[in-house]
């Protein structure tokens, strides 16, 4: 009886230093190093300035602009989609003399938060003038993730700038919420 005592107390022994061994392991494994984008989501519906008819002519516009820190970097990105109306042309490529979204990293402080840098992003305009068959323009645009080195505070704003068509106006800058500050 006495082996049978002693092989149990063994195995409690390694048991306990195995699980001793494995926590202290966990305890020391790095955090994930993947952080989350923190974003906001905002919409607007903008009205097509270059047509005064009686149909339907809304666009239904969401941006979704997102901000990650690591370290001294942001990253930062906008997703923008429309319900557009339809039209009886399908891919209208003179909808737009222009288009394009305005991506902002700022310092974020009490008052104004100051520019950093922009990214000027054309080439929306090619998308907002691609139709389904029915001629609907609805469509989404996920604009490049930018690094930017940046201090304490940060956050990513954006405006979508449009210049319709023969309206006699140039570009219009809507602006949308930015992301929350990281």
């Amino acid at each position: 009886m006495a082996h049978a005592r002693s092989a149990g107390r063994t195995s409690a022994t390694v048991l306990c230093a195995a699980v001793a061994i494995s926590g202290a392991l966990l305890a020391t494994a790095p955090a994930a190093s993947a952080a989350s984008y923190h974003c906001k989501t905002s919409h607007a519906t903008i009205d097509d300035a270059s047509y005064t008819g009686p149909a339907p002519d809304n666009w239904d516009v969401t941006v979704r602009n997102c901000a990650k820190r690591s370290g001294s970097s942001l990253y930062s990105y906008a997703r923008i989609s429309w319900d557009g109306p339809v039209y009886g042309q399908v891919d209208d490529s003179s909808l737009f003399d222009g288009a394009y979204y305005r991506l902002m990293v700022k310092k974020s402080r009490s008052g104004t938060d100051p520019m950093v840098k922009s990214h000027k992003l054309p080439g929306i305009e090619q998308q907002l003038e691609n139709s389904a068959y029915s001629g609907n323009y609805n469509g989404s645009y996920r604009t490049p993730t930018y690094k930017t080195t940046i201090g304490k505070y940060a956050l990513t704003d954006g405006t979508l700038y449009l210049d319709w068509n023969n309206d006699g106006h140039g570009y219009r800058g809507t602006a949308f919420a930015a992301s929350p500050r990281v």
